[in-house]
């Protein structure tokens, strides 16, 4: 982040960061690709060193975090994420791509709120 790696990615749509899971080996125990990057409007031109995922359509149960520090509030959502039932999140997890979203209510990291997207079967 501190290297400006994010502002070096062609064709944002805004100005979100997104963290992604995806290419589960298995479960939440097996392994997985983590990205950072951003939404694009076209992933035509991208970097060398830099790769372009895009999220499968799907069903996503959508979980917000509570308001404050991003390192305290994204633990603790994912705590919520693995403790809600299946029939809470509306279906078992898919295992395919989760997503998180660090929007404008969280540009302020020590007062954020973070959006996590969990694909859902």
């Amino acid at each position: 982040m501190a290297g400006g790696i994010i502002e070096q990615i062609p064709n944002r749509a805004d100005q979100s960061i997104l963290a992604i899971y995806t290419d589960y080996e298995s479960d939440a125990n097996g392994e997985y690709t983590f990205i950072i990057g951003a939404k694009v409007t076209s992933a035509c031109s991208t970097p060398e060193g830099m790769v372009a995922k895009q999220a499968p359509e799907s069903r996503y149960a959508v979980f917000t975090s509570e308001k404050g520090p991003v390192w305290k509030v994204v633990p603790e959502v994912w705590q919520k994420i693995w403790s809600t039932s299946t029939q809470e999140m509306g279906g078992d997890r898919a295992f395919i791509a989760d997503f998180e979203i660090y929007g404008e209510r969280s540009a302020d990291p020590q007062n954020g709120v973070v959006e996590v997207w969990v694909g859902i079967k």
